[in-house]
């Protein structure tokens, strides 16, 4: 479902990303691992329209046919169906989850500040569809709180809820347990699994090894901006490759 064929980013002398080259398989959870620094969150960015590679190609089939994003738009890319969580929670915190949620549903601008402040007319199908994902993560109960007065875990969740309500294709997932609780993280784990028995199609980026194998069908370990290995989670983890450069030893 996405192809990424020798692509380059480089900031001043640093190659972030050098000749980086992988596939993403459909209906598939893939993480993308590696020590900080490796490229793993450029990778991310590049793919979704906010950094501008030096070279390289970025494919992208959201049907039948083969989409070239490489210099394309974030609204471009987000609108073929590439939706993505970032590391940092980015929810709206003097609106309540269902308003944070609600936004979920439009890309442009315009549609973006109408929902924002309420031109926009929430639909039956848009009501049904918040309380099923909110019943799906267990918050149903906080449709009406503000952002700002969720624990950071419950934000975590909101934020998850977020990329999946928006109408995808691809799901792009940076660190969705960081500094999470182990009961959180497995409730997270749940999510995703059932996301993919739904044939859903995920590329995570994760520090938490035992949560990445776990998950994973397939692993990609970068490097210095270029993939070192790739296999499934068995074979990364006893990978000497992986284990010098990812565990340290």
């Amino acid at each position: 479902m996405l192809k990424i064929k020798n692509l380059k980013k480089y900031f001043g002398g640093v190659r972030a990303v050098d000749d980086c080259s992988f596939e993403v398989e459909e209906g598939k959870i893939t993480a993308l691992i590696g020590p900080n620094g490796s490229g793993k969150t450029t990778v991310f960015n590049l793919v979704s329209g906010i950094l501008r590679p030096d070279s390289g190609k970025i494919l992208f089939k959201p049907e039948k046919e083969w989409i070239d994003i490489t210099h394309k738009s974030i609204e471009f890319i987000s609108n073929l169906g590439i939706s993505r969580l970032f590391q940092q929670i980015q929810l709206f915190n003097n609106l309540t989850v269902k308003e944070n949620l609600l936004l979920a549903f439009d890309n442009n601008d315009t549609k973006f500040f109408k929902n924002l402040f309420g031109f926009n007319k929430i639909t039956k199908e848009k009501e049904e569809k918040i309380k099923e994902i909110l019943k799906f993560v267990n918050m149903e109960r906080f449709e009406n709180s503000l952002a700002k007065n969720l624990s950071y875990g419950q934000r975590k969740l909101i934020e998850l809820s977020r990329a999946i309500l928006k109408p995808h294709k691809f799901l792009m997932l940076d660190e969705p347990v960081a500094g999470v609780n182990p009961l959180l993280r497995e409730k997270i784990t749940e999510i995703l699994l059932l996301l993919k028995e739904k044939g859903e199609t995920i590329l995570l980026i994760e520090h938490d090894m035992n949560f990445t194998l776990k998950i994973s069908d397939w692993v990609i370990v970068m490097e210095k901006g270029n993939v070192i290995a790739e296999g499934t989670p068995k074979e990364i983890k006893n990978n000497p490759k992986v284990l010098e450069a990812y565990l340290g030893e």
